[in-house]
């Protein structure tokens, strides 16, 4: 394997999909090789050649991660550390401690304040009040209500964390990311299992918007330091993950344009003085034919090759505009791949659209299909074998759902 040096050093944080799929994009627009830290030594950074990951299980504390990022810059005191956090914790945190990191250290996001309104759900909702942006009727739910959970809405009704960064440092047996409550019973049990666990921030209930995977939208893209949108980059989801933690996370993805919902992001983005990654999840309402938004995350999705893999690498968008010191040009991303990351019998099979069946069948005839995890390049024999494990598993938990 042969690197490149740079100027600079992509420093990520976690160690998932997501991270890995920056790795990529980093190692395949500059050949560089990427510094990953991640909890445990466990998947897909793991035996990577393409990347050097560490793992430490206290990295999510604060001193931790900032001794973590101040050694590096240290030890390479003429580079750029390029810090990319690919959790919503680690981007809390790189935002939070920015003033305390070495000289070199880049940290390309918003300001913690900005950042909190942003990501706590009931916050992000007062902003698009403001911005004529639809989301889902919405009921905040706070712990000293007690009782009072007259939501208002049918059955069945979504529940989730208003801050996803506090929730999951309080796990249980029954967690997951977001549930999907059947009647008052259940909602009433399910709260108090996740206030039980120590959690004490806002809960968020929903109404259930009707309609399959196929309904559902991510948005990624790029605001550069001056606040200006630089990319665009919509994904129409057409299968998530239905396991109980992987609840909402995308499976199958292919690329779509839709000009009302990114002019709609763009002016709400510069408007709150937006930089770095952004990442939005979306589901078209059939009822009254709206786009409403659920969350913004301030980084990249766990899906981002689906971008990367179109011809869009995100990776040079960060490195041309805090490294370079390039004037970026707007691109509405409009090049169509297939993304998964489970088999893509799978994805035949439980996507029952004659529509997207025909258009997925396009992509692989036309070997426009892309899987982050499955890179050529850094496949030596045992990593293969794992990752084949890892992906055939997917019809033994497809088949439990």
């Amino acid at each position: 394997m042969k690197f490149k040096e740079h100027n600079f050093i992509p420093l990520l944080f976690a160690g998932d999909i997501n991270s890995y799929s920056m790795a990529r994009s980093f190692f395949e627009a500059y050949q560089v090789k990427p510094i990953v830290y991640g909890k445990y030594h466990t998947g897909p950074n793991c035996n990577s050649k393409i990347l050097e990951y560490r793992n430490n299980v206290n990295v999510e504390k604060e001193e931790i991660f900032l001794g973590i990022v101040n050694d590096v810059a240290k030890e390479n005191p003429n580079k750029k550390i390029l810090v990319i956090g690919c959790a919503d914790s680690y981007v809390a945190l790189a935002s939070k401690l920015r003033d305390s990191f070495l000289e070199n250290v880049v940290i390309p996001y918003i300001d913690y304040q900005l950042m909190q309104k942003l990501i706590l759900k009931d916050k992000f909702y007062q902003m698009c009040d403001q911005y004529n942006i639809d989301y889902p009727s919405t009921f905040i739910y706070s712990k000293d209500m007690g009782d009072n959970l007259d939501h208002g809405f049918k059955y069945p009704v979504i529940l989730k964390a208003a801050d996803s960064v506090v929730y999951w440092e309080y796990p249980f047996e029954t967690q997951r990311k977001i549930y999907k409550i059947k009647d008052s019973e259940e909602l009433k049990k399910v709260v108090n299992e996740i206030y039980d666990a120590g959690y004490y921030q806002k809960l968020i209930i929903q109404d259930f918007i009707p309609g399959d995977d196929t309904l559902m939208y991510v948005l990624t893209g790029y605001c550069d330091k001056n606040s200006k949108v630089k990319l665009m980059a919509l994904g129409n989801v057409l299968m998530e993950e239905h396991t109980p933690h992987g609840l909402g996370n995308h499976s199958v993805i292919i690329n779509d344009t839709n000009e009302e919902i990114s002019s709609r992001v763009t002016k709400f983005l510069e408007d709150v003085g937006y930089v770095g990654f952004f990442n939005l999840d979306i589901k078209f309402d059939s009822r009254d034919n709206t786009y409403r938004f659920f969350e913004i995350n301030t980084r990249q999705g766990r899906s981002n090759f689906y971008v990367t893999g179109a011809g869009y690498n995100l990776a040079e968008y960060v490195v041309d505009d805090y490294i370079n010191n390039k004037e970026l040009e707007y691109t509405l991303a409009d090049e169509k791949r297939l993304w998964l990351v489970i088999p893509l019998v799978l994805a035949f099979i439980f996507v029952k659209s004659k529509k997207y069946r025909k258009e997925m069948f396009s992509m692989l005839i036309r070997g426009k299909v892309v899987n982050p995890v499955f890179f050529i390049k850094d496949m030596g024999f045992m990593r293969f074998l794992r990752f084949f494990k890892t992906h055939i598993s997917h019809f033994r938990k497809m088949r439990l759902e």
